[in-house]
């Protein structure tokens, strides 16, 4: 589960980096005439971030649709929710909304052509996206908070996950269950990421003055 305690590193940097997004969002309710409403998808999320981090949004001008394979519920007027898989959107017509939203999901789709399955649906769902990854030569894996885990050879990362738990992962109950927590993020550099969104500005967020996460942006 993430933590989004005041406190914590994680959301230090997903508030900057929702900063970064509101601008976009500022950009886009500009652009639309009066009383317009700009609509949101939010691909793998929760509405606890929006909730955290959207305080400052123009909720008055936006609405919120929040996608996860699993049901969520969401007390907000503003903020639906809806189960979708981000690999096949086809709930949705092309240019339903005007931004789509997705952090920390694209590496957990799977492998190369799910992912240019998700970068497709993303780009086909509004005019302008905000997407952000980890960037796999940072030394710390994200997901498992091991240093250096992603370069090690799988005979070697399945049998750490046998081991004991790593971040937000338990500890594997046998090898087949290891093999899938091991599986569950794909990590990218840049050349990955420009190729699956290249009709995008990427940006790069740092920690400790090494690149964290990239962020696809396409303006509208």
């Amino acid at each position: 589960m993430l933590d989004f305690s005041p406190t914590s590193p994680t959301n230090s940097f997903r508030a900057k980096r929702f900063r970064l997004f509101r601008d976009l969002v500022d950009a886009v309710v500009k652009a639309k005439p009066a009383g317009e409403i700009c609509r949101i998808v939010d691909v793998g999320g929760t509405v606890d971030y929006w909730e955290v981090f959207g305080s400052e949004l123009p909720w008055d001008r936006l609405s919120v649709t929040v996608t996860n394979r699993v049901a969520i519920a969401s007390s907000s007027e503003r903020i639906n929710t809806q189960v979708v898989d981000a690999r096949d959107m086809s709930e949705f017509e092309d240019s339903s909304f005007d931004i789509v939203h997705s952090n920390s999901v694209i590496e957990h789709v799977g492998g190369w052509r799910e992912m240019m399955a998700m970068a497709a649906e993303v780009g086909r769902l509004a005019p302008a996206y905000f997407v952000q990854t980890p960037y796999v030569w940072f030394p710390i894996e994200p997901h498992a908070r091991t240093p250096f885990l992603q370069f090690l050879p799988e005979p070697l990362r399945y049998r750490l996950f046998l081991m004991r738990r790593n971040g937000y992962y338990p500890k594997a109950r046998d090898v087949s269950h290891a093999m899938l927590l091991m599986q569950d993020a794909r990590l990218l550099d840049r050349t990955q990421m420009r190729a699956l969104f290249p009709d995008a500005e990427l940006r790069v967020e740092r920690a400790f003055g090494l690149i964290k996460s990239l962020i696809a942006i396409r303006h509208p």
